[in-house]
């Protein structure tokens, strides 16, 4: 092996409880952001739950978007600049923005429309159109174990996202081992080994080791007991500390002795909230690590949602960078796949 490992054990730490005072400290942290199981029952669809969770970038877009759409009232000019503010105001951003109006202008001369209201159906086409190259499911086959590594800012939600994606992995039938490679913050091993704990998975942990090394240990002992999956937990860090982007850019090397494939899928864990601030970090994220998918979390709680608009129009000519899951609710059920169409739908209500 490499010098790196020398000094340490050979047996990974398992799940080791932090101090009295580090539990203490993150009790309340976990208690809210690891779900009861009462809390995680699903009372009503998907559909139901994205359109809720929606609310209100649909209230600032949807309702917007019907005064300009209004029945009788002509196609002009001023009709593309009002569609034009209320589509940066839900931050769906200046190219995907332009790239809409131009396409909508492309089908009024096509389509030979007349009526405003007739564009609210093609604007929903379009943004199908713009969004689907987004939609590409995860795909775990083809390595075992499948290693992901997760990424992001402080407060995006890795950790809560790696509880969630663990359960949702379970009900495939797949054997799932976590490694909690947040070890900077006391809190995020014990949310983590909270989620380990409720949901009987194992996970890999350290008080004072090092993330690549905690992670490195994870991948041994999956491969030894033939897991499928593992989910590898990172420290927040912001694209603007170079020093802890060089770090992340360890952890991933460092994973490729333990997996010369792995890993196996790269996640970045967005916040909705942030908005367009998420292409910022997309790209440094990408630049670092190479990145295979995105999660976009807490779309309940901003009128921000379409970013994801702006996402898909980011890279040009370039495959954009697929949004693996949407998150829109602290519930087990309230990650799922991103599905553009249902999204859509929800979107305009």
């Amino acid at each position: 092996m490499f010098g790196f490992f020398k000094s340490r054990k050979t047996q990974p730490e398992v799940a080791a409880s932090v101090s009295t005072n580090a539990a203490a400290e993150a009790a309340t942290e976990v208690a809210t952001e690891v779900p009861s199981e009462a809390d995680s029952t699903p009372k009503l669809s998907w559909a139901q739950r994205l359109k809720s969770g929606l609310a209100r970038t649909r209230n600032t877009f949807a309702s917007q978007i019907a005064g300009v759409f209004g029945v009788g009232a002509k196609i002009d000019e001023g009709v593309f600049e009002e569609l034009e503010t209320v589509l940066l105001s839900a931050d769906v951003g200046v190219e995907a923005t332009q790239r809409l109006i131009d396409k909508l202008r492309g089908r009024v001369k096509r389509d030979r429309l007349a009526d405003a209201s007739q564009l609210r159906d093609a604007l929903k086409a379009e943004l199908v159109d713009l969004m689907a190259p987004l939609e590409r499911p995860l795909d775990t086959r083809g390595n075992k174990p499948f290693v992901i590594m997760l990424a992001g800012v402080n407060g995006a939600g890795k950790t809560t996202t790696i509880g969630k994606l663990a359960c949702r992995f379970q009900a495939e039938g797949k054997s799932v081992l976590l490694a909690a490679g947040d070890t900077f913050r006391a809190a995020a091993r014990e949310q983590l080994a909270e989620w380990g704990k409720r949901n009987n998975v194992e996970v890999i942990s350290s008080q004072a080791g090092d993330s690549a090394a905690v992670i490195f240990d994870a991948i041994q002992s999956a491969r030894a007991r033939g897991i499928d999956v593992v989910l590898a937990d990172t420290a927040g860090r912001l694209p603007t500390q170079l020093h802890l982007m060089e770090e992340i850019r360890k952890v991933k090397r460092v994973i490729q002795k333990a997996d010369a494939s792995a890993p196996h899928e790269v996640l970045l864990v967005l916040d909705a909230n942030i908005g367009q601030n998420a292409l910022m970090q997309v790209k440094a994220f990408d630049e670092a690590l190479g990145l295979t998918g995105l999660v976009m979390t807490k779309l309940d709680g901003t009128a921000k949602g379409g970013v994801i608009a702006a996402l898909a129009a980011r890279f040009g000519n370039r495959q954009p960078i697929p949004v693996r899951f949407i998150g829109i609710g602290e519930g087990l059920e309230d990650l799922q796949p991103f599905r553009v169409a249902e999204f859509v739908d929800a979107l305009f209500g």
